[in-house]
């Protein structure tokens, strides 16, 4: 995937965003794209990637779709990769804004397909978005979130993507000296060691 002249975007939420200046378009942020785009540059400094970041903190998948051609359609880019979710859940429990897991589907479909009939050849990296309770009051939002992860795990394999399960991941990194909130502040927002783990999954994936 990652060949000479490639431009790879980042979508997605707050995790994504971490606090990027968005006064500067080519600010990553502090988080894992700061972090796979200096992987790069170290590694393959001939080729010429160039990484974009256009996350947005406290978007859902309706969000990304109202700004998807401000924010997506009008770049010409190779590769995608995206990051949405959790924030599909939160609203739920915090707000009382249910998603449906239909409605879910059908945001991120439109987010692929406008994609695809902009640029066919576009290569797709989907990260589940993952959970990780550091309050008991979070335990419940995984019955909303799971079948959330199954439809961009499905979504993955549909569209021929790079499937990275996040929820997975960390899982299997959580250890009584790393529990939960070593990996995230909250359970949704990683901590430096978070983004470390996200960064490495994607560098490993490709």
């Amino acid at each position: 995937m990652l060949k000479q002249n490639t431009t790879i975007l980042f979508q997605g939420d707050s995790i994504t965003d971490c606090h990027r200046n968005r006064m500067d378009y080519d600010d990553l942020g502090n988080g894992y794209v700061n972090l796979i785009n200096y992987y790069i540059q170290k590694h393959m400094a001939d080729d010429n990637i160039k990484c974009i970041n256009r996350g947005i903190a406290g978007d859902r998948t309706a969000d990304l779709q109202k700004r998807w051609k401000r924010s997506t359609l009008c770049l010409d880019i190779d590769i995608l990769s995206l990051l949405v979710g959790v924030n599909d859940t939160w609203r739920r429990y915090d707000l009382g804004i249910e998603v449906p897991v239909n409605t879910f589907k059908e945001h991120y479909h439109y987010l692929l397909d406008s994609a695809l009939e902009k640029n066919p050849a576009l290569k797709i990296i989907l990260m589940s978005p993952f959970l990780l309770p550091t309050e008991p009051k979070q335990l419940e939002w995984h019955e909303d979130l799971e079948p959330k992860i199954e439809v961009v795990k499905q979504l993955a394999l549909q569209y021929n993507a790079v499937y990275i399960p996040l929820q997975e991941i960390f899982n299997n990194e959580i250890t009584a000296e790393k529990p939960n909130c070593y990996w995230t502040y909250d359970g949704v927002h990683p901590t430096p060691k978070g983004h470390v783990l996200i960064a490495k999954s994607w560098i490993d994936a490709l």
